[in-house]
């Protein structure tokens, strides 16, 4: 999957700017004619046009949307008008990016357009389900609810992203640990011991020769060795962000033990919600793949996801694709059918996210139980061979002591 960056006119006539992820651009220019937008250039993402983020300014995450659409409920629900409401929230939203691009929303709507296309101006902060809910909810008149709606959807999303993270931060700082052990033996410890083998004129063993070999090149060339791990991670970010790439590390991520598992459980958990989501607002099926497919990160599952829109387009029921995928479980595609068949859809999906979520929640701990062990062991192997390399020649040399 690559990313491109497009101009557009938009439905109102005005000429936007912005990116998509898509297969080929040519898939880039079909999704965004299926958005209503008329491109005008669409430019495939590269080293030399690509804006380079390393994180230093604010960026506007789950719970940021989640808050701000839970606010604006509450606002207009009370009556206050939109423009009023959106001026309030600009003013209180801590997030700088996310209250300017509310106030950027507020203008907008002052000179006439609606609060999707506003909100559509700045995608780089509203999500596409946002966008296109709010958009349902303008011609059906329930903006309240939708916002309502929306508040519930990114709270939960950004619970689950809380507890993956949250039970990442041990096997993180056990990592952290590890790698500064490892540092210190190499930097400091190793460094005294050879000058104490060197002053006894000992010969030493294979293994302690490579481990002080490996401390020398820590201590004189260290340099060296950020620069080739900083090309490395450089190197594969760029690899990762090719459509080549994306699917190459995608279909890693499906085949690992555990992590496999658990990201076919978060995706199904999000796109249960998310269609669910979007059904409940009226909008068709074939665009609610397409706007979900957005929200997933692997690009094997989107898609997979893309190839069901489709399919769905031809009449096929949205069951039989995701079962012919090979990758979503039984369980999904059981329950969709049925949904399907009994014309109760969303109340299904709905369902399936409940289980869904909570099976994430149950692999991330899982997956923690597992790695704690599984990293400690592998820092004691490490401490071990260094800590080996150390004894065994002081070892030889007490014995040569005695023996004399």
């Amino acid at each position: 999957m690559a990313n491109f960056q497009f101009t557009a006119i938009n439905d109102k006539g005005k000429q936007i700017k912005g990116s998509i992820e898509a297969m080929t651009k040519e898939n880039a220019i079909a999704s965004l004619k299926l958005e209503g937008k008329l491109p005008l250039k669409v430019v495939e993402e590269n080293i030399f046009n690509k804006d380079v983020s390393f994180g230093i300014s604010p960026s506007v995450k789950t719970k940021d949307i989640a808050v701000f659409c839970r606010q604006f409920y509450s606002i207009i629900s009370a009556g206050i008008p939109i423009l009023r409401a959106l001026d309030m929230l600009g003013e209180q939203t801590t997030n700088k990016k996310l209250a300017k691009a509310i106030m950027e929303v507020k203008s907008s709507i002052e000179k006439g357009d609606t609060l999707a296309n506003s909100m559509e101006m700045r995608d780089d902060v509203f999500p596409s389900i946002l966008i296109n809910m709010v958009e349902a909810a303008e011609a059906s008149g329930s903006l309240e609810t939708c916002f309502n709606r929306m508040s519930i959807y990114f709270e939960k999303s950004a619970k689950l992203k809380s507890v993956v993270a949250k039970a990442m931060i041990y096997p993180i700082f056990v990592c952290v640990v590890a790698i500064g052990v490892i540092v210190l033996m190499m930097m400091v410890v190793i460094p005294n011991f050879t000058s104490m083998f060197s002053d006894m004129g000992a010969s030493l063993p294979p293994l302690t020769v490579g481990v002080v070999n490996m401390s020398h090149f820590f201590v004189n060339y260290w340099y060296i060795l950020l620069f080739v791990v900083a090309l490395i991670v450089i190197l594969l970010r760029i690899f990762a962000s090719t459509e080549q790439g994306g699917q190459f590390f995608s279909t890693i991520v499906l085949k690992m033990p555990l992590f496999g598992s658990l990201t076919v459980k978060s995706a199904c958990g999000n796109f249960s919600r998310t269609m669910s989501s979007l059904i409940s607002s009226g909008i068709t099926l074939p665009n609610a793949v397409a706007i979900t497919a957005k929200g997933i990160k692997n690009d094997i599952i989107q898609k997979a996801l893309t190839d069901a829109k489709a399919e769905i387009e031809r009449g096929i029921p949205m069951s039989v694709p995701l079962e012919k995928s090979g990758i979503f479980p039984p369980l999904l595609y059981n329950m969709t059918e049925i949904g399907e068949e009994t014309g109760n859809l969303e109340s299904m999906l709905t369902k399936a996210a409940d289980y869904y979520e909570e099976e994430v929640e149950t692999a991330t701990a899982s997956l923690v139980a597992v790695m704690e062990p599984l990293m400690i062991i592998v820092l004691a192997l490490i401490v071990s061979v260094i800590l080996g390399a150390i004894f065994q020649p002081m070892m030889s040399i007490y014995s040569s002591v005695e023996g004399a």
